[in-house]
């Protein structure tokens, strides 16, 4: 039998060429590099390890704690949950804070967040599973799958213009692709120039098979490829109706199989069983100087599957989900990506144009196969160059960060981006071995 060493060595080596081939030489070198040395099978679970195990400092992690419990109480958020591992092996797991403001009952690790778009990354695994199959393609056109996305118009729309009759369709230059819908270029449904004569809602009953023909005579707000532009919800929900249509299987029956079962997700869902109910958190919002309970920004009728926003799910699901990217594509026994499908979804695929797209935020940056990568680690908020990830509009963010080889996640249910970078900063400076092995 060949070692584990030898096996590894052979896996990164086709990496390297794979990468190679793809333009990206010198990150395929330092993924051979860290494979390499890692050594060691991609086993993952619950057991709490001492943080010397890992090159890991007990104060630093207190000042992790510190650094989430400071915006509890300054009530910017109401509480947390937030994991971390490094090597595997799982060094912080704790949940601060309230679930209920008005009885004080305290945050718990397997509450229910509102995924918000922290699903997309979901339904981009879903999309890449599908792609390592051989049933579809990066640069496949949509309409390959949804005909109806064919012969698409683009929206020319002169400044500052309010009505639809000044909006002029023009012919797009391609079609979209999946690459386009993954990378947030293809120019649907941006919230941009074509809203004005984009008419297009989901209906009470609609399902993915339903609604998502009908996006086809959308116009776009700008020609393919040729932005970064966000597509909050149709994007995604495209994508995930070319996953049941190329997998030949319900989107949610999908991902149970495929996805959340071998991951042992056990608490995620689109639609959460009566059952765990209970477990979903109440939204908060800050007015005039208390807690008031807010409804979802989310409303989904009882058939829609929503891969761009509508999943639930906790801290503990999302880290299995994470260090199966960090492990690239494995975990516990269960290959889900093949490791350069993994590489390719964590490289920048979209050049300056994400790090242009809202400098304040997304400067130093690169965008992949749904995710946001660092590459400028002075704007990474404590995350290496090649840490990859995404979050949701709730506060929900989850990451993987292969030169730490950490994954981490933080949920909470306030859009309050400075305890996620606080959350980083501490992290990082909690490692006292930077050394990736």
């Amino acid at each position: 039998m060949k070692s584990i060493d030898s096996i590894t060595r052979r896996r990164a080596l086709g990496l390297g060429l794979a990468l190679g081939v793809a333009g990206c030489a010198p990150k395929a070198t330092k993924e051979l590099e860290r494979m390499t040395a890692i050594g060691r099978p991609s086993m993952f679970d619950w057991k709490l390890h001492a943080p010397e195990e890992v090159g890991m400092s007990r104060a630093g992690l207190e000042n992790v704690r510190a650094a989430i419990r400071k915006y509890v109480d300054k009530n910017e958020i109401t509480g947390a949950v937030a994991a971390i591992a490094r090597h595997n092996k799982l060094v912080w797991y704790e949940a601060q804070g309230v679930r209920d403001v008005t009885t004080g009952e305290p945050m718990r690790k397997d509450d229910l967040f509102r995924m918000m778009s922290s699903t997309k990354v979901v339904t981009a695994v879903a999309v890449l599973q599908m792609m390592d199959e051989g049933k579809l393609a990066l640069d496949d056109k949509v309409n390959r799958f949804i005909p109806t996305f064919k012969d698409t118009k683009v929206a020319v729309t002169p400044p500052n213009a309010k009505e639809a009759s000044q909006v002029q369709l023009v012919p797009a230059n391609r079609d979209i692709t999946i690459k386009d819908l993954l990378t947030h270029t293809s120019g649907l449904s941006s919230s941009g120039e074509a809203s004005l004569v984009n008419k297009i809602e989901r209906r009470p009953d609609d399902t993915l098979a339903d609604y998502i023909p009908r996006l086809g005579s959308a116009a776009l707000d700008f020609q393919p490829g040729s932005k970064f532009r966000y597509s909050p919800l149709d994007g995604f929900d495209v994508l995930l109706r070319i996953v049941e249509i190329a997998s030949g299987m319900p989107a949610d029956a999908f991902l149970r199989e495929r996805l959340f079962e071998p991951l042992e997700m056990r608490d995620t869902y689109f639609h959460v069983p009566p059952e765990k109910q209970e477990r979903i958190l109440t939204l908060y919002a800050r007015k005039e100087g208390a807690w008031s309970a807010q409804p979802s920004l989310l409303g989904l009728g009882p058939k829609y599957i929503c891969g761009a926003g509508g999943l639930f799910s906790t801290v503990r699901d999302f880290m299995q989900f994470e260090a199966m990217l960090l492990n690239r594509g494995s975990l516990n026994g269960h290959r889900i990506l093949k490791d350069q499908t993994v590489a390719l979804m964590s490289s920048n695929q979209v050049g300056s144009m994400f790090a242009e797209w809202f400098p304040a935020m997304t400067a130093g940056h690169g965008f992949g196969l749904s995710v946001r990568i660092v590459e400028d680690s002075a704007k990474g908020s404590g995350r290496s160059v090649g840490a990859f990830g995404w979050g949701g509009a709730y506060g929900t963010e989850s990451w993987a960060d292969p030169e730490l080889d950490v994954a981490a996640a933080l949920f909470i249910q306030q859009p309050v981006t400075a305890v996620q970078h606080d959350f980083q900063r501490a992290l990082r400076d909690a490692i006292v071995d930077r050394a990736a092995v």
